[in-house]
């Protein structure tokens, strides 16, 4: 039996995880590992542009298949690139191992050329950071790493020296089984019968959910029947909740939207449901909250708790659903949905009616377009910033279709890489870059990994020149905006030099022409559509600091002669602020 390298074991034992990419950039450090990939069925090397696309190309696909996925850097500069994908897969709870390759093994702590540290830097962006330092460690090291990411969700990261890597692998080595699936959480009864008394002794219930509520649809209906609780969620929540929900009141937070938070706030007991909600403006102080979540370092840090419940969702709700009395009255619950749907139909509405004219073109009528000619069972990626909230407000989950962004970390320009990781998993299904025109000229370069590949990914470019969510961060804290626009190319024009197919909408009656038109084109297509820079988003809660931050940035930018900006901002936003 021939001998293996280190990077041949090491490769092997991805496979053995499930591994099927390795995304990343070459470079000396990593050749004996991109080398073994190459050599080593069931494994492919996805070469990006940029190690940042790698790290959010991998945790995307985590993220949507719930396994195991890899990525990888070259020494100092090559890995340092990869933190912040990095940074968004461990805070959306993504399996990702990542090789730091580093420099030769006897070169370290010598200022050597490209040193860095990435068993100290990828610290705080993961839950195991180890350097191997002996070709005895390889194995029992990324087997360590590999259960860390699979059995704590978030990221791994093994830094490697190439020299180690090339090196011959030791015989007789522990290569031991590895667990590649979380089990399931169930609460003792002591905190399920606690938690059915308090359900019984409230009058009002209300449920607010996040992603922990996956595969638990079902059972979160069958309790909000019983208990006839309105059901709110998180933006992370949508996908999973909001479909098929008689019992929907919309959205809270920042990109909020419905009668979420009126639902959260007016209630006798609010049920978090595996939500790390993070706004703890938006949530009550002065009625009991249970917290239900498998990750036990969640409960309590948002806020204040009554009853902190560890476990799944799922197997919480299928042991307290026959605990609990069945409530008769629906009072609390049509109310709630009444508020909701006039919510709906005053403030979301109201720029998706009676605008084919208007240009540029209602970012909101893009979205809503978007989502009625989109397919049943698409992926959509959505930019950070205003691309976030037309997603949240406009795109209409079902059970098959899937919402993935930066919806923790917050970065930029995590839409086209997530893009990327999700059409590798299945060419045949219909994946969707909502991008806006920052994020997307950010990491712009691997739109040529969409042509080098032939990913039939389809880029909506939401095009206003502008970083709008800083901008209307500045207006609610009485600033004027400044360094938040942009001199744009046309970006169709850019698409088609690099070997894709793109269209540049200016006008809203093409709009629907040109998404047909790149949903049928069978390679990479790009929408570039001109957007109205003016179209802000509306809180679902306005505070009296934001109003007054508003009217002094409003009265800044009068003074500096701005009075037909503010002019064309109050027409473009008259509609959408709620009326008391």
């Amino acid at each position: 039996m021939a001998k293996r390298t280190v990077a041949e074991q090491f490769v092997d034992i991805l496979v053995r995880a499930g591994v099927q990419r390795l995304y990343g950039v070459v470079g000396d450090s990593l050749n004996p590992v991109v080398d073994a990939v190459r050599r080593t069925s069931g494994i492919d090397w996805i070469q990006v542009r940029h190690e940042e696309v790698a790290a959010f190309a991998a945790g995307a696909e985590a993220q949507l298949t719930g396994r195991l996925a890899a990525c990888a850097g070259s020494c100092g500069p090559g890995n340092l690139h990869l933190i912040n994908g990095l940074y968004d897969a461990h805070r959306s709870m993504a399996p990702v191992l990542a090789l730091a390759s580093h420099i030769p093994s006897s070169e370290i702590g010598t200022n050597y050329f490209q040193e860095t540290h990435p068993d100290r830097l990828f610290a705080e962006c993961s839950h195991y950071s180890e350097l191997i330092s002996s070709t005895r460690q390889m194995p029992r090291v990324l087997q360590t790493a590999i259960q860390h990411a699979i059995g704590q969700s978030g990221v791994a990261v093994v830094s490697l020296p190439g020299d180690i890597a090339a090196e011959q692998a030791p015989e007789r080595t522990i290569e031991h089984a590895l667990v590649t699936s979380r089990p399931s959480v169930r609460p003792g009864d002591a905190e399920i019968d606690k938690l059915a008394r308090m359900v019984d002794g409230a009058g009002k219930v209300t449920l607010f959910c996040g992603s922990g509520t996956a595969g638990a649809h079902a059972e979160v209906m069958e309790f909000a029947e019983r208990v006839k609780a309105p059901v709110g969620h998180a933006l992370r929540g949508k996908e999973w909740i909001q479909y098929d929900n008689p019992y929907d009141v919309g959205m809270s937070g920042l990109l909020g939207y419905g009668a979420a938070y009126e639902a959260t706030h007016e209630c006798d007991l609010l049920i978090l449901l595996g939500t790390d909600f993070p706004y703890n403006a938006f949530l009550p102080d002065d009625v009991k909250i249970v917290q239900v979540d498998v990750r036990p370092e969640h409960l309590g840090r948002r806020t204040k708790l009554d009853l902190a419940v560890w476990g799944d969702v799922r197997e919480t709700l299928r042991s307290l659903i026959p605990r609990v009395r069945e409530k008769t009255s629906r009072k609390f619950l049509d109310r709630m949905l009444k508020k909701h749907a006039d919510a709906l139909e005053g403030v979301v509405k109201a720029y998706t009616r009676n605008v084919e004219k208007h240009t540029p073109i209602h970012p909101e009528y893009v979205a809503a377009i978007l989502d009625e000619e989109a397919a049943d069972d698409a992926v959509f990626t959505v930019d950070t910033g205003m691309c976030n909230v037309w997603a949240a407000r406009y795109l209409s989950p079902n059970g098959r279709r899937r919402v993935i962004g930066s919806f923790s970390h917050g970065s930029m320009a995590n839409a086209l890489p997530q893009a990327i990781g999700a059409q590798f998993i299945d060419r045949r299904r219909q994946v969707v870059s909502m991008s806006g025109d920052g994020g997307f000229s950010m990491l712009m370069g691997d739109f040529l990994t969409l042509v080098q590949y032939d990913l039939p990914v389809k880029v909506v470019l939401f095009n206003n020149s502008a970083l709008s969510m800083v901008e209307l961060e500045m207006l609610v804290s009485g600033l004027p905006s400044y360094g938040t626009t942009y001199r744009n190319p046309d970006f169709a024009a850019i698409a088609r030099a690099a070997g894709a197919h793109g269209i540049r909408v200016e006008k809203p009656k093409q709009l629907r022409s040109a998404l047909r038109d790149a949903f049928k084109h069978k390679g990479p297509a790009l929408v570039d559509v001109v957007t109205d820079p003016n179209a802000l988003s509306i809180p679902p809660k306005i505070s009296a600091e934001m109003v007054s931050g508003f009217a002094l940035s409003a009265g800044k930018i009068v003074l500096d002669g701005g009075v037909g900006r503010m002019l064309q901002m109050a027409r473009s936003n008259l509609r959408n602020v709620p009326r008391r």
